[in-house]
């Protein structure tokens, strides 16, 4: 079963529900994030950089620890070409299954794969994005506790069940808005289909008037808003 048409139902609710995680952009800035789940991959993700640097496109990317351990040229490369880089967890284990200390160190050993691999320091990867989107109020708090920044999403195609790269395509721009957070994956699950779902929507949504940023800009939009409230 799909859950695509369910994902534009729940976004407004969860954002309403939990208003410290990022969850989109300003509705008034015709800006938009791409992000990637799941990679490095040893093969869809150098594909994939080709398209965002033929259009001059910087992405964010959520990482898994043991992919970064199993591709670090991969790594860091997309670190070498100005990309986001955030946390998904080491392994792909949804964050409320683990307890405290094994999220903990989840987190820590991908913070780690990641500064072997690109030389990054520590302190610049914050961001994280539980795996599947699942979290709890006792989730978010710990992440709050060891100063991380959880990142959601606004936009989620469900890529990762390989509907075919048209379905994909055509959820993205009939969601697509304003600060829309878009999430895509690039590894072993619908990183196949992500180069062209790509390569197709970056001139299609370009055209369409939109600028992309990264999530570290949306961060600094959200904490602009809040200064202002």
């Amino acid at each position: 079963m799909q859950f695509a048409p369910l994902y534009p139902l729940l976004y407004p609710i969860l954002k309403t529900a939990f208003p410290h995680c990022l969850w989109s952009g300003s509705p008034q800035s015709r800006t938009i994030a791409l992000t990637f789940d799941d990679g490095p991959h040893p093969q869809y993700t150098p594909q994939l950089l080709q398209v965002l640097e033929r259009y001059d496109i910087k992405a964010s990317f959520f990482w898994l620890g043991t992919c970064v351990k199993s591709a670090p040229t991969v790594a860091r490369e997309v670190y070498l070409q100005g990309h986001w880089i955030g946390l998904h967890g080491y392994n792909h284990r949804s964050f409320p299954l683990l307890t405290p200390d094994t999220l903990a160190s989840s987190l820590e050993k991908t913070q780690a794969a990641i500064t072997q691999a690109c030389g990054l320091n520590c302190e610049y990867l914050r961001d994280v994005r539980p795996p599947n989107g699942l979290f709890t109020p006792q989730t978010l708090k710990l992440l709050n506790k060891w100063h991380y920044r959880p990142v959601m999403w606004s936009v989620v195609p469900e890529d990762w069940v390989r509907p075919g790269s048209s379905v994909v395509v055509r959820r993205v721009l009939q969601q697509v808005r304003n600060g829309s957070l878009i999430v895509l994956h690039d590894g072993y699950y619908g990183g196949e289909d992500v180069t062209q779902i790509t390569a197709t929507l970056i001139p299609t949504l370009l055209d369409q008037g939109y600028d992309f940023v990264t999530i570290d800009q949306l961060w600094q939009v959200k904490g602009d808003i809040i200064a202002v409230k």
